[in-house]
C-alpha cells in the first residue's frame, strides 16, 4: 500500500486558510495573552463560527467531516503562532467533543457536540488528579450510584479550559475493585451543585491557557450524564488519547518549527565578527538539525494521521510521534535560545516563549515515559 505525501488540493486550501486566520487573528495576541496568563474565549468561539472546530466531525454532526492529516494542518498552523492558545482549542476539541462523537448519546450530541463545534460551548478534559496522572489506577475520584444518576466526589488538577469550560468530560472511580477497569466518564455542566473551580492555576509556560484545580463534592448528576458505559471509561479514554497524540505531534511540530524559522532568520541578520553567524559552521550544523529533527517528526505525524484515516492500527505510531515530536520540539526551543545569545532569553523574545511553552509538550497526553512503555507493548515487551 503506497503511501502519498502531498497533500490533496482541498488539504492545500484548508493548509492556506487556517494560516492566514492564526497569522491575522491569533499571531498579534499571543504574547500579550501569555503576559496576562488570560484565554481568549473569542479565538475559540470565533474558530466555531468558521467551522474550524469541527474539522475532524461528520457533517451531520455539524463538522467539515475532514480526515486526520487536516486536523494535524490545523495543529501545525496554530501551534506555530501560539502553544497556549492552541492548547485550549486542543482539549475542547480533540478531547472533550472527540470522546463526545465517538462514545456519546444522540441527546448528548446535541447538547454538547453540536454546540461545542460551532463554538456556543466550551468543554474540558477532567482525567488528571493530585495523586493519579500516569498511574489511573490510583484515582480517587468516587461517582457512587444514587437513585437515577450518580454522585460525584473527588478533585481534578491541571485541567485546561476548567475555570472557562461550560462542561467537563470527567474521569471517575465507579467499580473500585476492577482498578482501572472500573473508571467511568461524566459529562459535568457549570453550574451544576457540588461542582466548582477550587483555584486556577500558574504555569511555567502555556500561559495563555485556561488551567484550574476542580472540585466535586456529593456532585449528583443523572443517568444521561454517563458518557458511554459504565466501567468502561479507561478504554474510552485511552481511544481518544491515541487520537489526540497524533494532534499534540503536530502541536509540537508547530511550535518546534516556529522557533526553528526564527533562528535561520536570525542567524541569516545577526553579523559577528564581520559576518553573518550563518556562515560559520558551527551554526550551519546547529540549524542543519533542527531541520532534520523537524522532518522525521513531520514524517512521523503524517504517517500516523495517514494510518488514522485508513483505519489501519496505529497505537504504536501515535505514540512513536508523539514522544518524538514533543521532545524534538524541547530541543529545538533550547537550541534557538542559545542561538539567539542573551536577546533570546529577554521576556520580549518569541523563543523564550517556546522554550516555556515546549515543555509541557513532554508531559500531557502521557508524559514521554508513558508513550515509551506503550511503544514496548506494542512490540511485544
Amino acid at each position: 500500500m503506497a503511501i502519498d505525501f502531498s497533500l490533496t488540493e482541498e488539504q492545500r486550501i484548508f493548509r492556506e486558510t487556517i494560516r492566514r486566520f492564526a497569522e491575522q487573528e491569533v499571531a498579534p495576541i499571543a504574547r500579550e495573552y501569555d503576559e496576562r496568563e488570560e484565554y481568549p474565549v473569542h479565538i475559540l468561539r470565533k474558530l466555531g463560527e468558521l467551522g474550524y472546530l469541527g474539522v475532524k466531525f461528520p457533517r451531520e454532526l455539524g463538522g467539515a467531516g475532514a480526515d486526520t492529516v487536516s486536523a494535524t494542518i490545523m495543529a501545525e498552523e496554530l501551534g506555530y503562532v501560539s502553544a497556549g492558545i492552541f492548547l485550549g482549542i486542543y482539549v475542547h476539541a480533540f478531547l472533550a467533543l472527540n470522546a463526545i462523537a465517538r462514545f456519546g448519546s444522540d441527546h448528548q450530541k446535541e447538547t454538547y457536540l453540536k454546540p461545542g463545534i460551532a463554538g456556543e460551548k466550551i468543554g474540558a478534559w477532567a482525567f488528571a488528579e493530585p495523586d493519579a496522572g500516569s498511574d489511573p489506577g490510583s484515582m480517587t475520584t468516587r461517582a457512587v450510584r444514587d437513585g437515577d444518576g450518580y454522585r460525584i466526589s473527588g478533585t481534578k488538577t491541571f485541567i485546561t479550559n476548567g475555570s472557562i469550560a461550560d462542561f467537563v468530560v470527567v474521569t471517575a472511580v465507579t467499580d473500585p475493585q476492577q482498578g482501572m477497569r472500573g473508571l467511568s466518564l461524566f459529562i459535568v455542566e457549570k453550574g451544576t451543585p457540588g461542582f466548582s473551580v477550587a483555584r486556577r492555576l500558574k504555569k511555567l509556560g502555556v500561559r495563555a491557557s485556561d488551567t484550574a484545580e476542580l472540585a466535586f463534592q456529593d456532585c449528583w448528576v443523572d443517568r444521561g450524564r454517563l458518557l458511554g458505559e459504565e466501567n468502561v471509561g479507561f478504554a474510552n479514554a485511552m481511544r481518544t488519547l491515541t487520537e489526540g497524540r497524533i494532534i499534540a505531534a503536530a502541536f509540537a511540530l508547530g511550535t518546534a518549527r516556529a522557533a526553528f524559522e526564527q533562528s535561520l532568520k536570525y542567524a541569516k541578520e545577526r553579523v559577528a565578527f564581520g559576518q553573518p553567524i550563518g556562515q560559520f559552521q558551527g551554526i550551519q550544523w546547529q540549524l542543519a538539525d533542527m531541520a532534520l529533527e523537524l522532518e522525521a517528526a513531520k514524517l512521523l505525524t503524517w504517517q500516523a494521521a495517514w494510518l488514522a484515516d485508513k483505519g489501519l492500527p496505529h497505537i504504536k505510531e501515535a505514540s512513536m510521534a508523539k514522544l518524538y515530536a514533543t521532545e524534538m520540539c524541547a530541543r529545538i526551543a533550547g537550541q534557538a535560545v542559545l542561538l539567539h545569545g542573551g536577546s533570546g532569553f529577554m521576556m520580549d523574545s518569541d523563543v523564550q516563549r517556546f522554550y516555556r511553552d515546549c515543555k509541557v509538550m513532554e508531559i500531557g497526553e502521557g508524559t514521554s515515559h508513558i508513550q515509551r512503555n506503550t511503544i514496548a507493548r506494542q512490540l511485544g515487551l
